[in-house]
């Protein structure tokens, strides 16, 4: 019989921690396999997740629009320069400001407004109840209108594109109740 002294470990003892040890320490093919398949599908559902569809497009373009009218505005009466904001072929121009104040282009080329469109962003504190309609050259199920009563900033309000909401969406929100 063996005798060690107190707190040392036998050899027999130390051998089998090192076996066990050894086979507790990796992981099974299965396991690695569950893990990838796990991460794959995540990545997958988060791909799906960040496109942007172009109604989202449509609306974060006339969040943008309505930001840019506001500082427009608010540089119109900083300046006591009357500032106008005209839809382009390509774009938007705004008169009165200097050159490259601010963007000109839309971030998405779909992005349309009706030709012609005009409005007066001052430098009168109150302006005119004014709107412009904006829509999707790839999805003609919703538009997104952009509108000021005149004393609030512009605000958006999503409308159904069919041919009674375009129309009433170009008139500006007073006019709209005169028969």
């Amino acid at each position: 019989m063996r005798i060690s002294a107190a707190g040392s470990k036998t050899w027999r003892s130390a051998t089998h921690r090192i076996a066990a040890a050894g086979r507790l320490a990796g992981f099974t093919l299965l396991e690695l396999l569950v893990v990838v398949a796990i991460v794959a599908i995540a990545s997958a559902g988060v791909a799906l997740a960040l496109r942007d569809s172009s109604q989202t497009q449509l609306e974060r373009e006339a969040q943008r629009l309505a930001a840019l009218l506001e500082s427009a505005r608010a540089q119109s009466r900083t300046l006591g320069v009357a500032v106008v904001w005209r839809s382009q072929a390509r774009g938007f121009v705004f008169e009165g400001l200097p050159a490259k104040a601010l963007p000109s282009q839309w971030l998405d080329a779909s992005t349309q407004v009706a030709s012609g469109s005009v409005l007066v962003l001052g430098p009168e504190p109150i302006i005119a109840a004014q709107s412009v309609t904006l829509h999707s050259q790839q999805s003609t199920d919703l538009a997104w209108q952009v509108a000021t009563d005149g004393l609030h900033p512009f605000a958006l309000r999503a409308l159904q594109a069919d041919a009674n909401a375009a129309r009433s969406a170009s008139v500006p929100p007073s006019q709209a109740a005169m028969p």
